[in-house]
């Protein structure tokens, strides 16, 4: 609001004229205020009916008999939902008087694409929400000189220059609870499954501080994802943040959804946030959870690709607040951002609208902070503070396996390791297409049960050396004994690692194949038929020797006397099987 005494004017509305005596009483008021003499101006009208209405600049104050209703309601909103609300609510009634109250109101400059520029609201802070005539809601995202760029989250159709926008006070938020566990929810949480309303336990901010270092504690309870490769070489922690990388169609999405499936009977909340993808791509995803038992555990938050820039933009901050709520109360919560190229590729859109400069690849130079103060937000709480956690599973597409691009790089540095799928393995028939050289968890065993940790042994080691002698010898033609043995060891290694989608692995079923084929255990058996032995040795372990499996999952330790044991059987075994 501007104080210049040559601009500055008050204009004084109501039904009848007011006396001399309140005409005074106005102007101590603003004399008082504003410290000047500003000239008052009467002008008959019936907007503020019961009472009076005054303009000053930009300053609204509403002294009308609607006026005072609005704040004693505001009164009431603020008080805490509880079981003593009667008594709260007396109280508040009681002690409540009317004040003076200014309110800010300002004009629609210009507005198209989702984006509105607004005049005369010189105090509204970056991320309060703002109301529109029509009910349009928006969010302030560029502050400049004398105007507001802001963001709109409904419809913009009834929102036209010249029109009024409203501030609020309040930053934007979204309804949580455990009455949204099991359905589809946009980036507002307003329920788009047709299942009817959802009754929300409270509000939280889209955007809050990540939690402090001194309210963190170590990653070191897995979060077992089910998929044989990723758990054995590449383990996620409880708090961790791994980004899944790849190019288009190479399983990015598929490994997700079976770490959601994974986590079936073990009190862990999945929210799976869908930025930018078709409307029938998330309702095959909802299905595939439905299906398999996943869903009653699960949130599914949709910014689809029709869906506006604004919206898409809010998507991951919204479904990060959904997750705090649980977080907060003591729970383990599971979190997909799919994908957060998309985002990127919306925020950018956002900011070209906005008049922001473009930088490398026409991104802002804020986009790294765009997705560090969401992903920081992920944590493994203190005991003292409740012990819940947010794991982020954040996915990035790459252009032609390009992990140098300004995106995923960012990402990458942001993030406690990454999955690299590759379209050449995915092609060629390994799926999850999982790069051993370029993947990497940075929590590494400390996410691993000790059973885990000892099973998974020289894994990586022994792959490595396949893969590099692989490359040696794929031009010649006599191989010596030792080389030959090594190769069809490696190729049934990778084999061991293919997993059919939707058919997560017990622990169990890891590390007794684990140990099995690192004791070479396979040698010899052609690579077709590794999948159907290992099936086929499960099967017996958990018909014939099911306190094996009882006491790896139960006590999640491999002592020497176990993994003696699982040899000895796994031996037998293979002398009997034949294909």
């Amino acid at each position: 609001m501007s104080t210049d005494k040559h601009i500055l004017t008050a204009k004084l509305y109501s039904t009848t004229k007011p006396t001399d005596s309140q005409r005074s009483r106005f102007e101590d008021f603003l004399r008082n205020k504003y410290g000047q003499d500003i000239p008052l101006e009467w002008i008959e009208s019936d907007r503020y009916t019961g009472g009076f209405g005054l303009e000053v600049g930009g300053d609204i104050y509403d002294w009308s008999a609607a006026g005072r209703i609005n704040q004693l309601k505001q009164a009431l909103l603020s008080v805490a939902v509880n079981d003593d609300i009667i008594p709260l609510l007396k109280e508040t009634i009681n002690s409540w008087t009317p004040e003076t109250l200014a309110e800010q109101i300002g004009t629609v400059a210009t507005v198209g694409d989702g984006i509105a520029t607004v005049t005369g609201l010189d105090q509204a802070p970056y991320g309060e929400i703002l109301m529109f005539s029509g009910g349009v809601r928006g969010m302030v995202q560029d502050i400049r000189e004398n105007e507001i760029g802001c963001i709109l989250f409904n419809d913009d159709e009834s929102v036209v220059q010249g029109s009024t926008v409203r501030r609020t006070g309040r930053t934007a938020g979204v309804p949580v609870g455990e009455a949204f566990l099991g359905r589809v929810v946009d980036s507002l949480g307003v329920p788009i499954d047709g299942q009817g309303e959802i009754i929300p336990s409270g509000y939280r901010p889209i955007e809050s501080p990540a939690p402090t270092i001194v309210d963190r504690q170590p990653v070191n309870t897995p979060l077992e994802t089910g998929i044989f490769s990723i758990d054995a070489m590449f383990p996620i922690g409880r708090g961790q943040r791994e980004l899944i990388i790849g190019d288009r169609q190479t399983g990015k999405t598929a490994i997700a959804i079976d770490a959601i499936i994974n986590q079936r009977g073990k009190d862990c909340i999945c929210i799976y946030v869908a930025i930018g993808q078709k409307t029938s791509s998330v309702v095959q995803i909802a299905q595939t959870l439905k299906k398999h038992g996943a869903m009653d555990y699960t949130i599914i938050v949709s910014a689809s690709a029709s869906d506006a820039a604004p919206l898409q933009y809010i998507a991951p901050y919204a479904g990060c607040a959904m997750g705090e709520y649980f977080m907060r109360k003591g729970r383990d919560v599971l979190i997909v951002y799919d994908d957060l190229s998309k985002h990127a590729v919306a925020y950018r859109a956002l900011s070209l609208l906005l008049d922001r400069s473009p930088g490398r690849e026409a991104f802002p130079g804020d986009v790294f902070y765009l997705h560090s103060r969401l992903l920081e937000r992920a944590a493994r709480l203190s005991d003292k503070i409740g012990g819940g956690s947010i794991t982020a599973l954040p996915v990035v597409e790459t252009q032609a396996g390009d992990v140098s691009a300004y995106i995923p790089t960012n990402i990458i540095s942001i993030t406690d390791g990454q999955i690299f799928l590759e379209s050449s393995l995915f092609f060629s028939g390994q799926r999850p297409a999982v790069n051993v050289g370029l993947s990497v968890s940075r929590v590494g065993g400390d996410a691993q049960t000790k059973a885990m940790k000892k099973a998974a042994g020289t894994l990586r080691i022994d792959l490595a050396q396949y893969r590099e002698m692989e490359v040696f010898t794929q031009f010649a033609s006599d191989l010596d004994d030792a080389t030959r043995s090594q190769l069809e060891y490696g190729a049934g290694l990778m084999r061991m690692l293919r997993q059919k989608q939707y058919m997560p692995k017990s622990q169990h079923e890891q590390v007794i194949t684990l140990v099995m084929a690192l004791a070479h255990t396979m040698q010899g058996i052609p690579v077709d038929d590794v999948n159907d032995f290992i099936s086929d040795l499960i099967k017996h372990f958990e018909t014939e020797h099911n306190d094996v499996c009882v006491r790896i999952d139960r006590t999640g330790v491999l002592d020497q006397d176990t993994r003696d044991e699982i040899n000895q059987i796994a031996s037998a075994f293979r002398k009997d099987w034949v294909r």
